[in-house]
């Protein structure tokens, strides 16, 4: 595999200023809290009506995490955020999605308490804070992969077609064709069954009770196949092209809006722009800046991207990646080829080449495909014209007609 993950415990201790850095800007990725199973397979005794609210949901544990996620965030950033919520100073977005929205809403939860003029109700430790989101057919920056990209799907059937997937579904082959056998799915291969290994790993952490046939030897090699699944979706086989047409997009924006926090005589009032999505889309990043480390982000795990000036006037970023909530502190991240205190136009640099430079023309997409609009707009308009003019000529041919029959009736009594 391309991409390698940096990463090392590090003992943070956050402040404000030591004399000769401060924090100017902040990026908050995290992946949702614990939810539902997505969907049950045909056999699984467990179905929809056996979840709370369904399937795809966050439960309680979910929301928990969250709120213990926002408790994190609050102390790490005191005295760089306000104590009280200041709506300039954050922006928080999510996919529109109903677990991805609620973690958002729980984070804030943990956050920001409300305080003083803030408490609306005595006996509610909360206050209404915006979670901003766009339709799911218009996400193009938190929900990967995107499918509308015909390049990403050569790619990944080119992918299919590589030594290391070859093995990978040879070595596994037997076990697959149990697991489909047991499960009942018509079609399992190695793209699709990480969505068994999540229907039993939920099961599992919501104390339901596994079919004979799943045991830790079977979930092992499940979890083997579904972190090779995630990590074929944007590495192993032509990373960085792959990367420009998905995660790049995030991390594009990413690079955008630390651009602006550090540009000269900035006048931008946020801080901290928050991110609220799935594992795929902390996948997508960490794969476009190679320091995925190949396992499935956790929930609730997060990605702190941080701009900080320097004492003579330079900037540079760290990052840091929460993925175990025991450990007190995150983990540092090395972005390949910079220190972990990595100068801004170094990060630039070394991220350039998976920053796409024009998605639509990268991915393939036919000039048929992106003027779709276009032609239908000038279809109707076209039928509405040629309805016009017709219109016109049936008014002219019966006036036509009248003047052709008409007679000049003098008025007995003016005579």
């Amino acid at each position: 595999m391309e991409s390698c993950f940096l990463i090392f415990p590090l003992l943070f201790a956050f402040s404000l200023a030591s004399g000769e850095r401060t924090l100017k800007f902040v990026t908050v990725l995290y992946r949702h809290g614990d939810r539902s199973p997505v969907k049950a397979y045909p056999t699984d005794p467990y179905q929809e009506s056996d979840w709370p609210q369904g399937f795809g949901q966050l439960s309680q544990e979910g929301m928990r995490q969250h709120f213990e996620l926002g408790n994190f965030l609050r102390k790490r950033y005191t005295g760089f955020l306000s104590e009280d919520y200041e709506r300039h100073e954050i922006f928080i977005r999510s996919t529109d999605v109903d677990r991805t929205l609620m973690s958002a809403e729980a984070n804030l939860a943990g956050l920001f308490p409300p305080n003083g003029s803030e408490v609306f109700r005595k006996d509610l430790k909360w206050q209404p804070i915006p979670v901003h989101t766009v339709p799911e057919d218009k996400e193009k920056l938190l929900l990967f992969p995107l499918e509308d990209c015909p390049r990403y799907k050569q790619l990944m059937n080119e992918t299919e077609k590589s030594d290391i997937f070859l093995n990978m579904t040879d070595t596994y082959k037997d076990f697959i064709e149990m697991v489909r056998n047991k499960t009942g799915l018509i079609k399992a291969s190695i793209e699709t069954i990480w969505s068994v290994h999540d229907t039993l790993f939920c099961e599992a952490k919501h104390g339901m009770q596994p079919p004979p046939w799943v045991t830790p030897n079977v979930m092992e090699k499940l979890g083997v196949l579904k972190n090779f699944g995630f990590q074929i979706m944007f590495g192993v086989y032509k990373r960085k092209e792959k990367c420009r047409l998905q995660g790049g997009l995030l991390l594009e924006q990413i690079i955008k809006n630390i651009s602006a926090a550090a540009a000269p005589d900035s006048k931008q009032e946020v801080k901290m722009i928050v991110y609220s999505a799935h594992d795929t889309t902390i996948l997508a990043l960490q794969e476009a800046m190679n320091v995925f480390n190949g396992l499935q982000p956790p929930y609730a795990s997060c990605h702190l991207i941080e701009l900080y000036q320097e004492e003579n006037g330079s900037f540079s970023v760290e990052m840091f990646y929460r993925n175990d909530s025991s450990v007190p502190e995150p983990y540092a991240v090395s972005l390949p080829g910079c220190s972990q205190r990595c100068p801004l136009e170094d990060f630039l640099n070394l991220t350039h080449e998976v920053i796409p430079q024009d998605w639509k023309r990268e991915c393939q997409i036919s000039k048929e495909a992106t003027d779709t609009e276009v032609i239908i707009g000038l279809a109707v308009c076209g039928c509405l014209l040629f309805l016009l003019i017709l219109l016109l000529f049936v008014v002219l041919c019966h006036q036509k007609e009248q003047m052709a029959g008409y007679s000049n009736v003098i008025n007995e009594s003016d005579s």
